[in-house]
């Protein structure tokens, strides 16, 4: 009920968002012109997918229907694998009216980091970048790696990388905190039990529409010579490039691109990203009305907890979602604990 009463208000907004196109000085301001054409095509996208379900589910019907009074294997057979199909297309589409951040449905710029324990960690990091690969790959996104910092003897002690698709940054704001592991180190010849952490953060990837102004005299740029294990494209030249905002003290790097530009240009990418979080997070300090909506990132306050010993468990401490397969988790099985977070942002 609750995806229908809003596909009908987003129905009376895209009307009202039209009506407002026909106004004779809708051109007047083009950057909020294409504003305003970009957010009434982003909700008839979402309608058109609603009336698609719905047809899709009358088919399925009439499909059960026949199999019923036919008694036809067949049939039956074919309405279990649509019924599975509508399944999850429905899942998809019953996250995206959960998001309701304005930037929910660009790119996001993921960055994972080794907390204290040092090789312990830094070999989470790389489980956990494994993680979200994977799960990118199954959602049919794309993932560019900015930055990499190789681990002192194993893993990772931090990455930064591009994820690439629509609702990209709404699923992986969901991610965000710290993630700890409990489990026997193959790194310790005793065999003992240890305890790991590292922190996610994730950024939305900010293009030409959102305005953030960047003094040029505030920036210091150092280039360096590229290291690592952190692409094949790595090189041996000084191209990899490091930013410094001078007035916040923000440090941004990147290393994976083929040339100095290339990686001067993703490296502004990252900075933009940071300077319009500030932009945000003070915005909403005057208006607090989004107090505690984001978690600080600090040791002790995970966001979910992965254990595997003395037994099998993935704990979402936030949901209390709770998953067995710690492995399926690990391979990119993480759609349940997405879904369990937005429906509990959302209060349903």
């Amino acid at each position: 009920m609750r995806v229908s009463l809003d596909l009908d208000s987003r129905k009376r907004e895209v009307e009202s968002l039209q009506n407002l196109s026909l106004d004779e000085n809708f051109w007047n301001d083009s950057q909020e012109a294409a504003r305003i054409l970009k957010k009434i095509n982003d909700l008839q996208e979402g309608i058109n997918q609603h009336q698609d379900l719905l047809n899709r589910a009358e088919y399925i019907r009439e499909l059960l229907e026949m199999a019923e009074s036919e008694d036809d294997k067949e049939i039956w057979q074919e309405v279990v694998k649509d019924l599975a199909v509508l399944d999850k297309q429905f899942r998809e589409f019953e996250l995206v009216v959960l998001f309701s951040g304005i930037h929910d449905d660009r790119n996001a710029i993921v960055s994972l980091h080794a907390g204290a324990g040092g090789t312990e960690a830094q070999d989470w990091v790389e489980m956990l970048f494994r993680m979200y690969t994977r799960w990118a790959e199954a959602s049919s996104y794309g993932v560019e790696v900015l930055d990499f910092l190789d681990g002192d003897e194993a893993g990772i002690k931090s990455v930064t990388f591009l994820v690439k698709g629509k609702y990209a940054f709404g699923k992986l704001k969901c991610e965000e905190g710290v993630h700890r592991l409990i489990r026997i180190s193959p790194f310790d010849s005793s065999g003992r039990r240890h305890t790991s952490f590292a922190s996610l953060s994730v950024l939305p990837e900010i293009i030409e529409d959102v305005e953030v102004n960047i003094n040029p005299e505030e920036l210091r740029i150092d280039t360096y010579r590229s290291g690592g294990a952190g692409g094949q494209h790595v090189n041996k030249t000084d191209s990899a490039v490091r930013i410094t905002h001078i007035s916040t003290g923000i440090v941004v790097q990147c290393q994976n691109e083929r040339s100095q530009h290339a990686n001067r240009l993703a490296a502004m990418k990252i900075l933009t990203a940071k300077l319009y979080e500030i932009k945000q997070k003070e915005m909403q300090d005057k208006l607090q009305n989004l107090k505690g909506e984001y978690k600080e990132i600090a040791w002790g306050s995970q966001i979910r907890t992965y254990t595997l010993n003395p037994f099998s468990l993935v704990k979402d401490h936030r949901t209390g979602l709770e998953a067995g397969n710690v492995q399926s988790v690990l391979d990119g099985d993480l759609d349940n604990f997405i879904s369990a977070y937005l429906h509990l942002k959302a209060g349903s």
